[in-house]
């Protein structure tokens, strides 16, 4: 009866330390065929004094990157529908562009200009909703980023731009779509970096505010080094820290080699998720099509990171396989019925 009891204590004891292993997150799993890591919480670290006071002042001034107005699009329908007194279209295009075609009322006012036109211009909480429109969407959803970090609550970004407007515009995405690099797609799950420090600022100041109003509007004109191409990052990806920003069933179906996946809504703004970040490396961020990562670059290039979205994201290397999966997965393929035609005025 003893030789009984020792065995079936034995058994579940064995039990439990298998269980244990399973949920450690340490060991590696086989799936598909490919050697894979479970995702473990990172370990934080101690950080640098000016990257915790900047982290600490934009979580109490409202955490915006975890927020339900993260991100901050609006598509064409939702903006011509709120069209009026209340609502402001800001085109950031170039002016020879915007003379050619433009939303009616809208202001043509460039990136690197937009702060002192919030801030000397107009009275932004006048309206009900300031729309950014660019090109393509993308830059807009940087800068919308940016002005709604530094507290302009009513800013969104329109997506797909003036492309997603009117044919007749410049459409950008027309010639950004691609599925070139659909057989280079992998499907291997790579582990984080392990914790480190943030990049160090050297603003000299010694408040959160002041770090913020130090770093926030060079980054207004530094639109042009944020972006990289789909044949840049395939040429040599293992030259960049790659961040699949995505849910994990479409990360899982091929993703650019070598990318690591993370969790939109739970990265931002996270200490110990950033902190996986290289502080030394540079870092390419990409989503489905280039709106979520233009924001999220614009977050992380606040904190110093050398960070750049990838233009037109999925769309530019695999859109035929988003058209393909586009039921089951939920992608955003671009087409040509994404373009509207409402009205444009010279």
């Amino acid at each position: 009866m003893l030789f009984l009891k020792q065995t079936i204590y034995g058994i579940i004891l064995v039990s439990l330390f298998g269980l244990l292993a399973a949920c450690s997150g340490g060991q590696k799993q086989q799936a598909q065929g490919n050697t894979v890591t479970s995702e473990a919480a990172p370990k934080q670290a101690d950080i640098n004094k000016e990257a915790k006071l900047l982290i600490d002042y934009l979580a109490e001034n409202g955490d915006y990157v975890n927020s339900r107005e993260f991100p901050s699009l609006i598509n064409a329908e939702s903006a011509f529908e709120a069209l009026g007194e209340k609502t402001l279209v800001v085109d950031m295009r170039k002016p020879e562009v915007f003379k050619k075609g433009h939303i009616k009322g809208a202001v043509n006012v460039e990136m690197p200009d937009l702060p002192g036109y919030f801030a000397e211009k107009i009275k932004p909480f006048e309206y009900d909703k300031i729309i950014l429109a660019c090109y393509s969407g993308q830059s807009s959803s940087y800068a919308t980023s940016l002005l709604r970090l530094m507290g302009y609550g009513n800013v969104y970004s329109l997506r797909l731009g003036m492309s997603g407007w009117n044919p007749k515009m410049d459409n950008k995405w027309a010639a950004g779509i691609s599925s070139e690099y659909e057989s280079k797609l992998d499907t291997t799950t790579y582990e984080k970096a392990p914790a480190g420090d943030f990049p160090k600022l050297n603003t000299g100041k010694t408040t959160g505010a002041e770090i913020f109003d130090a770093r926030i509007i060079p980054l207004f004109s530094d639109y042009e080094n944020a972006t990289i191409t789909a044949d840049t990052v395939f040429a040599h990806p293992e030259k960049y820290y790659i961040i699949n920003y995505e849910r994990k069933d479409k990360y899982d179906t091929g993703h650019i080699p070598g990318a690591i996946r993370y969790k939109p809504g739970g990265t931002l703004g996270i200490i110990a998720e950033m902190q996986t970040i290289p502080a030394d490396k540079e870092i390419v961020v990409y989503c489905g099509t280039g709106h979520n990562s233009a924001f999220v670059t614009a977050y992380l290039r606040l904190f110093g990171y050398n960070a750049k979205t990838l233009r037109f994201g999925n769309n530019s290397f695999m859109h035929n396989k988003m058209i393909q999966d586009e039921k089951t997965m939920s992608w955003q393929p671009y087409r040509k019925t994404d373009t509207k035609n409402y009205p444009v005025v010279k």
